[in-house]
């Protein structure tokens, strides 16, 4: 577990030097909140998708598709889990608090934190199953997660669903995956290029809401920890205990949807709260401390995925 978690730790170590460049970047004024809205569209609607696309782009195997399956099923139930404990265990009196908290809980970082993290640990493959996550993520971020943060009834919009990029993204790469076709290279080489950037310019936006996020005295706030705690440490732990010891999971699956589950707060977080009017100063010491901590947690939570 030892080696595992030095390997871990070494790549999350990685991720947050380029969060630093941010931090520092942020703090001498090179980014402007502006700026910071243009690269994460820019990542959202752009790298994601062809770090995604990217992933698909290889032979058909049955195997990986089966595997596919078991990441998309598996992401479904920890993001039912998750729902589940925010809503018997978060009653804060202040509406705005009790929904940003509750989003907190049910939503990781799994694009902009898991991914970089997947491709370094575990290859192609770690992207490829990550991807299957994201899918999920986006189906109960646009349904569950928009109607939590709207709080008033909003009407249910199925294109918002089916036409966000990550969910596009992965239509297309199983269409790639599936077919006998390969991506000529006048295409795949510019999508591999872009997908390189999947690793620096997140950790940069993250750096930007560490460097304007709260103190950490923030910590005193008992709602905070718990939902903090509960994102970080119980829910991924709880979810790993379930797919190792009840449904027999192994390998590279197991180990890309731990990474993806114990992933800090999710940015959308951040601007969901800002969206409708939620505690938006609270969302983003949430985005921005979770992803502090998760220094120490991701690396302690994997590394015991790849020992059991």
């Amino acid at each position: 577990m030892l080696v595992s978690f030095l390997a871990v730790g070494r790549q999350v170590l990685i991720l947050f030097i380029m969060i630093g460049v941010g931090f520092l970047c942020t703090k001498k004024k090179v980014f402007t909140e502006t700026a910071i809205e243009s690269i994460s569209r820019f990542c959202l609607y752009v790298v994601t998708p062809c770090v995604i696309i990217e992933s698909f782009n290889r032979p058909f195997d049955s195997s990986m598709l089966k595997g596919l399956g078991i990441t998309f099923i598996s992401a479904v139930g920890i993001h039912a889990m998750n729902i589940a404990i925010a809503h018997l265990t978060i009653h804060d009196p202040d509406e705005a608090r009790r929904r940003v908290l509750r989003f907190e809980i049910v939503f990781s970082n799994c694009g902009f934190m898991a991914l970089p993290l997947q491709q370094a640990l575990i290859g192609a493959d770690g992207v490829f199953y990550g991807a299957a996550y994201i899918a999920v993520f986006n189906l109960f971020a646009w349904t569950y997660g928009y109607f939590q943060m709207a709080g008033a009834a909003v009407p249910f919009n199925i294109k918002k669903i089916l036409l966000n990029p990550g969910i596009l993204a992965v239509f297309a790469g199983l269409i790639l995956f599936l077919s006998p076709a390969t991506l000529p290279d006048l295409i795949s080489s510019p999508v591999s290029s872009l997908a390189a950037l999947n690793t620096p310019l997140p950790m940069v936006v993250i750096g930007f809401y560490l460097a304007t996020g709260s103190t950490l005295s923030i910590l005193k706030d008992k709602g905070f920890l718990y939902a903090m705690c509960m994102r970080l440490i119980i829910s991924p732990l709880i979810s790993l205990m379930i797919l190792r010891y009840l449904c027999g999971l192994t390998g590279n699956v197991l180990y890309a949807v731990t990474i993806a589950s114990s992933a800090p707060a999710a940015a959308n977080t951040v601007m969901f709260s800002v969206m409708f009017k939620r505690d938006s100063q609270l969302a983003t010491a949430l985005v921005s401390i979770s992803t502090l901590f998760s220094i120490l947690t991701m690396p302690l939570l994997v590394s015991l995925a790849m020992s059991l």
